[in-house]
């Protein structure tokens, strides 16, 4: 996620396809639950929206009443989020925070971290130094929250898929949950949806929180 050269010149059309900040009621629900845990583990601090792209979401969580700022490595999308939602911070950076392009002092303490089909650009390799970036940041008891395209059978963990835009993995949710133990985190809960004519592979919804 260190830059992304197809989203910059998608992005406009990006924002036509996708005008709301959810496509289903899951995503919608899944996301309010994390803006409680949030509230609930933690009063005081930033939450980070990793991957936020035209940053409708992460007025979203602004609209919760959360201190918010979206990250993405996309300047096009960035100009069409800050252009939409004025009132949201919004920064050029990575998933990695130790290699965002601005400072990431500011956001210490991070009670959260919101990553919606973000990760799934990041190489599985890399995936550890991701997570780690994020809970050096962290308190006990942040919170973060995935979204990700998944995989049904157990036979692979991880696997790349044809995405539009940028190289994609998908992940088996079991894997995804072991490389977030590694960082620290703990499961609290996941959610699964199967295929639809708008999405061609499983969704998951996977939140966890740092231990102490």
């Amino acid at each position: 996620m260190h830059t992304q050269p197809g989203y910059d010149e998608l992005a406009e059309q990006y924002e036509l396809t996708f005008p709301d900040p959810f496509q289903t009621p899951l995503e919608r629900h899944a996301v309010a639950a994390f803006a409680d845990m949030v509230r609930e583990h933690h009063d005081e601090g930033t939450v980070v929206d990793i991957g936020c792209g035209t940053g409708h979401v992460t007025a979203e969580l602004a609209h919760r009443s959360l201190d918010v700022v979206g990250v993405d490595p996309s300047e096009a999308m960035l100009g069409i989020a800050r252009r939409s939602h004025p009132e949201v911070v919004f920064r050029r950076g990575a998933a990695n925070l130790n290699d965002s392009a601005e400072s990431t002092d500011d956001l210490v303490p991070l009670r959260g971290v919101l990553a919606r089909f973000s990760l799934i650009h990041v190489a599985p390799h890399l995936i550890a130094g991701v997570l780690t970036s994020w809970a050096q940041r962290m308190p006990a008891g942040g919170v973060v929250l995935l979204a990700f395209q998944s995989i049904k059978s157990d036979e692979q963990p991880v696997v790349p898929f044809d995405h539009a835009v940028a190289p994609a993995w998908r992940w088996h949710p079991e894997e995804m949950s072991v490389r977030l133990a590694r960082a620290g985190f703990d499961e609290v809960w996941r959610t699964m949806s199967r295929p639809d004519p708008l999405h061609r592979f499983p969704e998951c919804h996977l939140a966890a929180v740092l231990r102490p």
